[in-house]
């Protein structure tokens, strides 16, 4: 998301290396629902820290929204480029060539489950999912690639989500058909979607 001037119904995520080269993350946005200012933040691939703060109306969030973009940008907070990130695709192997309904109910816990187990260590977002030929794709656009794929082999492993069916391959954003193995569960020589 590209953040520019006042995003109402978006998130500011942005990102900064510190002298050690330790990525950082921050990232806000309002809650509609609860009617709650959020702010996120921590050490890309841990646990974050949460912050909410209750609003009165949605100017007032749009109000620290602005101004939670302008902090980030004083401390020397900036967004990833797309280009600049990587693909992680959580890949599970399937017995049918479209997939079941079993399937599709993996498809959506899944993504859910990497929605969130993603989001709240800073690794990036669950950009897209799919069928293919016996396989089931879930596109994840994350800025760390090693420890994005360590999450989602945690995240599904602790889901309880066929681990024993899961393959992760990864490409560099601007390369999306150059994907190489980062893990299998059963062995394999490549990757392929």
């Amino acid at each position: 998301m590209v953040y520019e001037g006042t995003v109402m119904s978006g998130i500011v995520r942005v990102y900064k290396r510190d002298e050690e080269g330790t990525l950082h993350f921050r990232e806000a946005w309002y809650d509609e629902d609860y009617g709650q200012f959020v702010m996120n933040y921590g050490v890309v691939g841990h646990q974050s820290k949460t912050e909410e703060t209750d609003v009165a109306t949605p100017e007032a969030a749009e109000s620290l929204l602005d101004a939670f973009a302008a902090q980030c940008a004083e401390d020397g907070y900036a967004e990833i480029p797309e280009q600049e990130q990587s693909w992680v695709v959580a890949q599970f192997a399937l017995k049918t060539r479209e997939g079941t309904d079993r399937d599709r109910y993996l498809e959506e816990k899944a993504t859910d489950a990497l929605i969130s187990h993603l989001a709240w260590r800073g690794l990036g977002t669950v950009e897209r999912s799919e069928f293919t030929d016996y396989k089931l794709n879930i596109f994840c656009l994350c800025p760390d690639v090693n420890k994005a794929v360590n999450a989602v082999k945690v995240c599904i492993r602790g889901e309880d989500l066929d681990f024993t069916k899961l393959s992760i391959g990864a490409a560099p954003f601007t390369e999306p058909t150059n994907f190489k193995l980062k893990h299998s569960a059963k062995p394999a020589a490549g990757f392929s979607l």
